[in-house]
């Protein structure tokens, strides 16, 4: 009888481990895409369906062009490879947005030199162009730029750049050739590009807002204003009246902008009252001290801060909720179902380098976090905030990193280099590894837009073909209709960045697509934008489309 029990447990075990395993639950994964991007991608901007560009300072990065190294570069989101862009000027610490036209332009930068390339020019007044490019390679695509002609009306290190609503670019601060951690040589005011004026607009709230206010957090409002956060200060401002709106300052004496970075983002908007509302995420609760009396082990804190910009919502105030970890230098991202990915920057200390007088190697920051979280706007107070199931990286993104939602649904992460040029020796050392980051639908069938009108107006409804798997065609599943600019990112803002949801219908027979597009260019200032359909949180691949005429923003004449 032994014996037999026995050989009926074996016979069990052996069909146990023969039988073939459920297949595992599809999950949030870090993938390695390439040892090297070349050069530090400290500035990140996707320019169409399969091309990003990388900025880093002129240095000594591995990447050569035209003898000397490459601080440019065209990354193919097809093939995880790079090629070098010839730029003149020092882009290190630049800002950029896309135009109504699709163009790129980057602008300001750092007013240095480089000894191993005596021929760069300084670029903190430099505006660099990159054209809408049709090749999927980015062959025969290139960078423009002509200082002598083409500049910005002031000297702009660290500014903050976002597209208004006539599809030009509102040029926000920076300082002018000294960035030793604080802003001690500010630019205090705003411009545009291309030029609406023949000289700048002074900026009382950048006054105020000293010394702490580089890379000013700033967003178009579905009404034309722009919102802007900095130091632990906050505005609307108008740009048609030239006139500011003081806002409550952000709670608890947290500051938010470089070199105390936290990070911000403006929350999906959605019709038909596109009701604004602005996220702020990290950053320090200190004081702007001498940095000889902080530390890279200065706690950041878990804060986030949450208004929404209506009257009523001015009047409660900033609501405060808080992440799973403190976070120095995070950058907060929308993912095209509503919810915001934070990933990204350290536990302790400060942005910037070999300022504080316990530096880690060059590094004012230290304990990298490597768990992202997700932020869920609509969930109850208390309950948004969630890492589980989401992986662990291995790679520390700390300062000069960078991070964007690329076309194909992923996140592409790339950069860090808390070091003054290319170091592998530190403990935090400059950093070339991609990754992407894989949302869990990258391994399901996923909805596809099979085409889409290049030019979309506003206010229109736009029919477009559709191909659905089976299992997202289910009575009651959820769609959503996402329009989106992917941003630029840099120093741990994603400026212009925005997701604005369309009213959209499926087809009977699931084969097309319905939806309304934005009533106008305030709501989703004119350019280039991805619409994104989700079903029950599978997204589709961004179908690549121009938001307007396509044509370039006024100008002075």
């Amino acid at each position: 009888m032994k014996r037999s029990l026995f050989s009926l447990v074996s016979l069990l075990i052996a069909y146990a481990l023969a039988a073939p395993s459920a297949p595992a639950a599809p999950k949030w994964e870090f993938n390695l895409k390439n040892e090297t991007s070349g050069i530090v991608a400290l500035e990140a901007i996707v320019v169409s369906p399969t091309l990003v560009v990388f900025f880093d300072r002129a240095s000594d990065d591995p990447l050569q062009i035209n003898n000397h190294s490459a601080w440019g570069a065209l990354w193919n989101l097809e093939t995880s490879t790079v090629r070098p862009l010839d730029v003149l000027t020092n882009s290190f610490c630049a800002s950029g947005a896309l135009l109504s036209n699709g163009t790129m332009a980057s602008v300001g930068g750092d007013p240095r030199g480089f000894v191993g390339n005596p021929a760069i020019q300084p670029g903190n007044q430099a505006i660099r162009i990159f054209e809408p490019c049709a090749s999927p390679t980015g062959n025969g695509c290139m960078l423009f730029e002509d200082p002598a002609t083409l500049h910005l009306l002031a000297k702009r290190w660290y500014p903050s750049s976002i597209r208004i609503f006539d599809g030009s670019l509102l040029i926000i601060g920076g300082t002018h050739v000294n960035a030793n951690f604080y802003n001690i040589d500010p630019e205090n005011s705003f411009e545009f590009f291309p030029p609406k004026e023949s000289t700048v607009r002074p900026s009382a709230f950048l006054e105020r807002s000293l010394p702490a206010n580089l890379f000013p957090r700033a967003f178009a409002l579905p009404d034309g204003k722009v919102f802007m956060v900095a130091n632990n200060q906050s505005i609307i401002y108008d740009i048609e009246a030239n006139t500011e709106t003081i806002l409550p300052d952000i709670p608890n004496n947290v500051r938010v902008t470089n070199p105390i970075d936290g990070s911000a983002i403006l929350l999906p908007l959605s019709p038909p009252d596109y009701t604004p509302e602005v996220l702020v995420c990290g950053g320090t609760a200190t004081d702007p001290l001498d940095p000889s009396l902080l530390s890279s082990q200065t706690p950041a804190t878990s804060q986030c801060s949450r208004i929404t910009l209506t009257s009523e919502g001015i009047a409660k105030g900033w609501e405060v909720e808080h992440m799973l970890e403190g976070r120095t230098m995070p950058e907060l991202v929308h993912i095209p179902n509503g919810q915001i990915l934070i990933t990204n920057g350290a536990g302790t200390g400060f942005a910037a380098l070999n300022q504080v007088p316990d530096a880690i190697g060059n590094s004012n920051a230290d304990h990298p976090v490597f768990v992202p979280s997700i932020y869920t706007p609509d969930l109850p107070l208390g309950q948004r905030i969630t890492n589980a199931g989401m992986p662990n990286s291995t790679i520390p993104r700390l300062y000069h990193s960078s991070v964007t939602l690329t076309p194909q649904g992923n996140f592409l992460i790339a950069g860090s280099n808390p070091n003054g040029n290319t170091n592998l020796t530190v403990p935090f050392p400059s950093t070339f590894k991609v990754q992407t980051l894989d949302p869990p639908f990258m391994q399901l069938n996923r909805p596809k837009i099979l085409s889409a009108p290049k030019n979309l107006k506003f206010n229109s409804s736009v029919t477009v073909p559709i191909d659905l798997p089976q299992e997202l065609t289910r009575p009651g599943a959820k769609v959503q209709v996402a329009l989106m600019d992917l941003g630029f990112s840099s120093h741990a803002f994603h400026s212009s960045a925005r997701l604005v949801f369309m009213d959209a219908k499926i087809s009977a027979d699931k084969k097309s697509l319905t939806f309304t597009t934005p009533p106008n260019g305030r709501v989703y200032p004119p350019g280039p934008a991805n619409i994104f359909l989700t079903i029950d949180d599978v997204t589709s691949e961004g179908a690549w489309v121009m938001m307007g005429s396509g044509n370039s923003p006024p100008t002075l004449e």
